[in-house]
């Protein structure tokens, strides 16, 4: 304990429970570190030499007595693990919110399927419907200080299909905030990203979940889903903006897209802004799991090789919002801890909450750590599910598809928007 300094990497061979700090090891930065380490009663800890700045040092150096040194630390024991009660509470706290949040996303995606489903039968009931659930979306995330990205788990009460629109629309709000759209132009591009896909109705199922790549005459018969979304559009009195949408968000900035080959700012702005949030999202959700990208490869390959595709400065805006690593990443810490991305704070997005690896702690209390409350650690990369270890993995549980939910937060629910 006495050759305990500022700089070593060490290690406590005790339990999580058992010490207040994020991790079990870690880098002294401090004297208060070490008073803390000295207060929790063992004799000894290890240290790893690679990740330290220094060597301890020697035993017979002189130096203060170890026994004065625990003896006069003794007192900060209390407070220390009254902290990791403090971060205990916390971890609860994220866990309830996330519980509340996936809830909410769950409801959302009924009342997406409802909408569909009487779209035709009651239409103007249902485009009713779905103006309130835009409107509730666009107040909740234009009104709230911060904005928290969450993915979402794995039970999901069989609502997969209403994902897409859904995400679309939440990534497509998301942007709009950041560029400060007014509340009436969001309620447009909300109803323009939850209807983009109406006209899919009208496509046979043989071509819509085929996972081979489609003949020319089928790809032709798909492209046809922007044509009759508009068609079905008009016949729900949809207004011309929300039509554009519909009838441009397969269009792409380099001119590449369909149906008409629109090119640059020729495409609405609204539509460009779908087209990015619509790509991405099928990168990360093929109609075959097997193509499915990581979020991270998703934006890493719209950005490396995909970019003259989108408009430049609203797909760095997206990159910027989504943060490089979007909720679902699996990364590896700069003190090498695995962990995944679980929410991304749109105002700190290279600081986001992660779940992190812990053998010794079960999966269903897996430590959830805000890396804004870590400025001494970062994420030193992303990691493809494929080279994660089988049960590192199934610890992290990240989604074979990925769904995001936006929480706006609430006044005093510090827990939630950080």
């Amino acid at each position: 304990m006495d050759q305990l300094r500022v700089g070593l990497y060490v290690v406590l061979d005790v339990s999580w429970f058992e010490h207040p700090f994020a991790f079990s090891h870690f880098k002294i930065k401090t004297e208060e570190q070490i008073r803390t380490i000295r207060s929790l009663g063992l004799k000894t800890v290890r240290y790893n030499p690679s990740l330290s700045d220094i060597s301890p040092p020697l035993q017979g150096a002189p130096q203060q007595a170890p026994s004065a040194a625990v003896a006069e630390a003794k007192p900060d024991l209390a407070p220390a693990l009254q902290a990791k009660r403090a971060l205990m509470e916390r971890i609860k706290a994220q866990r309830e919110a996330a519980a509340r949040i996936e809830s909410a996303f769950i409801n959302s995606a009924k009342a997406i399927r409802d909408i569909e489903k009487n779209l035709l039968s009651r239409p103007a009931e249902t485009v009713q419907q779905a103006t309130q659930l835009v409107t509730q979306i666009a107040e909740s995330i234009l009104c709230a200080p911060e904005l928290a990205i969450h993915v979402m788990g794995d039970k999901m009460g069989g609502e997969e299909l209403y994902f897409h629109s859904l995400n679309v629309t939440m990534l497509s709000m998301m942007v709009a905030r950041d560029i400060r759209l007014p509340q009436a132009v969001v309620g447009v591009l909300g109803m323009g990203a939850l209807f983009h896909d109406i006209g899919r109705r009208e496509i046979p199922n043989r071509i819509l979940l085929k996972t081979e790549p489609l003949t020319q005459a089928e790809r032709h018969l798909y492209e046809m889903h922007c044509q009759y979304g508009v068609e079905i559009g008009q016949r729900l009195h949809l207004v011309p903006p929300v039509l554009a949408i519909i009838r441009e968000h397969h269009e792409l900035f380099d001119g590449t897209g369909y149906p008409k080959k629109l090119k640059g700012e020729s495409i609405g702005l609204l539509s460009r802004i779908v087209a990015i949030a619509n790509y991405y999202d099928e990168l990360c959700n093929p109609v075959d799991i097997i193509d499915a990208m990581t979020p991270h490869e998703a934006l890493s390959v719209m950005f490396a090789k995909l970019r003259n595709k989108f408009d430049p400065k609203l797909l760095q805006i997206f990159i910027r919002c989504l943060g490089v690593y979007p909720p679902g990443t699996i990364v590896q810490l700069s003190n090498g801890v695995i962990a995944m991305v679980a929410t991304v704070n749109t105002a700190a997005p290279m600081k986001p909450m992660i779940v992190i690896y812990d053998a010794n702690i079960p999966k269903d209390d897996a430590i959830l750590v805000d890396l804004v409350r870590e400025p001494d650690l970062n994420i030193a990369r992303a990691i493809r599910p494929a080279q994660v270890p089988g049960e590192i993995y199934n610890y992290l549980s990240p989604r074979k598809r990925v769904s995001y939910y936006f929480d706006a937060g609430k006044p005093g629910q510090e827990s939630v928007a950080t």
